[in-house]
């Protein structure tokens, strides 16, 4: 009986704690969630060529690990001008290696707010090819001699079209994975709510409703993201989630988190673009542009339009 009445207490708190409640003239009033650190991870670094194929995206001029790791540290020093007041946590600053088991092991230690996985695209050229001539053969058909026509062909590659910018949260189909980074971070530092074992109700119902905070949480800051870079004049290609397949590391952290994808580097000006210091500065002020609106809302409980993410 005692048990089940702390049960009962702890729902009631953690409800209380994560969602909102209404006050006496009906407007929505919820609890203050301060963004006081940020994990930026620095997509791929170390070696290119790995297990026999090449690791992380690549143009015809650079890599993806050059780019990501040059807007991180420009992100870092931007969040730290215009959001002096929260900490910035980088899982690398040189052009090293980490798997993202590793990477998600940093972001959970460091107990962050927010995680931020800064990617690059590409794509393969298109492919085409015209018949310019035919050259006569002769085979063989059923013991006979015969010639035949065959047609030659010339083949040529053009750089694939596709460009712009992509934001991506866990997909619906790994929440279970996202509740297990939750269960297993211990996401609320409160002696009751310790006190639970692993297969108690009460933790499990907490841990779910934790989830689905954070979910709301990524999609909002995915969508602004991807609205402030169509402020900024950059081609939008939406807020994503790989369903299916997921995106590990986002699930594998107890925290809201979103992967961007700056550009492709197949699209030559897209390229030209990132490589260059004001593409790099110009992008690294359009995301903290995003992260200042998503402090607002969580101070202000403001959320975007209920919109699903796209599905890839």
């Amino acid at each position: 009986m005692f048990r089940n009445l702390w049960t009962i207490i702890f729902l009631i708190f953690i409800t209380f704690f994560l969602y909102s409640f209404t006050d006496k003239d009906g407007r929505t009033v919820q609890q203050k969630q301060p963004l006081k650190r940020i994990v930026i991870d620095a997509g791929h670094g170390g070696p290119s060529y790995l297990s026999g194929k090449f690791y992380g995206g690549r143009g015809p001029h650079v890599e993806e690990k050059d780019i990501t790791l040059a807007v991180a540290l420009k992100l870092e020093k931007e969040i730290n001008l215009e959001m002096p007041d929260i900490e910035v946590v980088m899982t690398r600053t040189s052009d090293i290696f980490d798997s993202p088991i590793v990477k998600a092991n940093k972001a959970n230690e460091a107990h962050g707010d927010l995680f931020i996985s800064l990617h690059c695209n590409d794509v393969s050229p298109l492919k085409h090819s015209e018949i310019v001539g035919y050259t006569t053969k002769t085979v063989k058909k059923k013991g006979k001699k015969t010639t035949k026509k065959v047609p030659e062909y010339h083949y040529w590659t053009t750089p694939n079209p596709a460009h712009g910018t992509e934001t991506y949260l866990w997909g619906v189909g790994k929440t279970n994975e996202k509740e297990e980074a939750l269960s297993e971070n211990d996401f609320v530092d409160t002696a009751l709510f310790k006190s639970f074992d692993d297969s108690d109700p009460a933790r499990m119902i907490a841990v779910s409703l934790k989830t689905q905070q954070y979910a709301e949480r990524s999609r909002n800051l995915a969508y602004t993201v991807e609205e402030e870079f169509e402020k900024a004049g950059r081609v939008s290609r939406g807020a994503k989630q790989r369903d299916e397949k997921g995106i590990w590391v986002l699930q594998a952290v107890a925290m809201p988190a979103i992967l961007i994808e700056l550009g492709f580097l197949s699209y030559p000006d897209e390229e030209a673009y990132l490589m260059s210091d004001q593409g790099q500065q110009e992008t690294s002020e359009t995301i903290v542009k995003a992260l200042k609106r998503y402090r607002y809302s969580l101070s202000n409980k403001q959320s975007a339009p209920a919109k699903p993410a796209a599905q890839k």
